[in-house]
This record gives C-alpha cells, structure tokens and sequence, in this order.
C-alpha cells in the first residue's frame, strides 16, 4: 500500500517509477518491477489497506457525525482531453455516458462526499459509466462506516424527490429544477417548504457545496489531472488512493 501510494503522489509510468524504486526502497523496504507495480492496483489486499487507513484516519478525526458536500468530477484517461473544458463544452451530457458508448474510455468519474469541518473526504465512488453510478457506489461506501450526516449539499443534478429521500433524519440543500413540482415523498415536500420559506439562510448552506469544487481542484493540482490505469477495477484503485492523499494531507495540517 506504501508503494502505491508513494507512485501515485510521484506519477509517472510504472516503468519510471520501478526505476526509482532504488530510492524508494529505503522507505517502503521493497524492491519489485514495473509490472508488480501495476498489479498492486489490482490487488484485494492493497484495496482493503486503503479501506482500512480511510476508516482509521476518519476516527482518529473523531468523524461520527457531519455536515457533509458531496459533487463528482471526471478524471481524463487519455493524454487529449480535460474534464473542466469538457464538462463546459457538454455541460450536463459530459456527467452521463452516451448510448453508445463511444466516451466509454474517455473520463472517469469519481463522486465524493467531504465533511465541511474537516475538510476530509467520508466516502467516494469511481465509475467509466456515469457520475451517477459514481454517486451510488459513495452512498454504499458511506453505509458503512459509523458517520451520521447532519446535512448534506448536492448540486441540482440529484434534485429528484428519490435522491433526497434517501436522506432521512439528514437536513437536505439542493437547487430544484424549473420543473420541480410538491409531488413525492414526504422528506422532499419538507425540503422544498424549507427552499420556499427560509431562502436567504436555505441558499447560504446551499453555497457551502463550493468547498467540493474547491477540494477537487487542488487534489487535480496536487495529484494530476488523469488516470494512466485501464482496467476498471485499478482504475478505482487510483482514484481511491487519491482520495486518502486528500484525507492525508488534512490529518498532517493538524
């Protein structure tokens, strides 16, 4: 897990970083080839350590309970494209993949949740389909683990009665669409009253969301901007890894 972080903090190709791997070796106590490197991205144990380390780090915070943003962003799997640019050209169409998959192996998407206290990440999910599917894989991850969320922020993307009903005993800020109607469960009627009826203190928790954008930009800053991995499942790997580099880089500013 040391190994794989330490390349994924450095970049490069595996190959370039096996080759530094006599300088390397002094921390990690390790001495492998290019190969090893990109099977440790597929590795259930690796995957399970990064697990482990979110869950420890998230205690030691003492996470239990929190006010939470969540957004998705994509990460280029190609040297050609960039998600900001893209994503403004396509505008919502860049969040969804076509039919026909001809943007299958173009971005990544990754949803993450990130507590506002901390500014650590809670729970994240990575998908080649869709930010949806990104979204769903975040929300399995956040089941479990042992953080209530007091409130939660989403971008006008989830402002569907079904994605806020998920969100029971949770104070839920999203900017309805032009066509949002009172029709649906309970918990969205009581979101819309609470839009329609306290707007200016609805829309300044609302505004908190700009944390997230805030956070991807300098994880991309810090981490790059794309993701060298082709299969699906070292693909999530390193969006994984970057998520506890985030987490990490907060626990050493304490």
């Amino acid at each position: 897990m040391k190994l794989l972080l330490i390349k994924q903090l450095v970049g490069g190709s595996n190959r370039m970083f096996s080759n530094m791997l006599a300088i390397f070796s002094m921390l990690s106590g390790v001495r492998v080839s290019y190969k090893s490197i990109e099977r440790l991205y597929s590795d259930e144990r690796v995957m399970i350590a990064l697990l482990n380390l979110h869950t420890i780090m998230l205690r030691r915070k003492g996470l239990e309970q929190s006010d939470a943003t969540g957004d998705g962003t994509g990460y280029s799997l190609t040297i050609t494209k960039q998600y900001n640019s893209f994503a403004k050209e396509r505008r919502e169409k860049a969040k969804e993949q076509s039919s026909d998959g001809r943007k299958m192996k173009c971005f990544a998407f990754t949803f993450r949740l990130m507590d506002l206290g901390t500014k650590m990440y809670i729970a994240y999910g990575s998908s080649t389909r869709s930010e949806k599917d990104a979204y769903l894989k975040a929300i399995t991850m956040l089941k479990s683990i042992d953080v209530h969320l007091n409130s939660i922020r989403l971008d006008r993307y989830y402002s569907y009665p079904s994605y806020v009903e998920e969100f029971k005993g949770t104070d839920v800020y999203i900017i309805p669409k032009k066509n949002a109607t009172l029709n649906g469960p309970l918990k969205w009627r009581e979101t819309m009253k609470e839009f329609i009826l306290n707007t200016p203190s609805y829309m300044e928790e609302y505004h908190k969301r700009s944390n997230s954008e805030s956070a991807f930009s300098a994880d991309k800053k810090m981490l790059g901007w794309s993701v060298s991995q082709k299969r699906n499942d070292r693909i999530d790997c390193a969006l994984s890894s970057m998520g506890v580099w985030h987490n990490l880089f907060q626990i050493g500013r304490t």
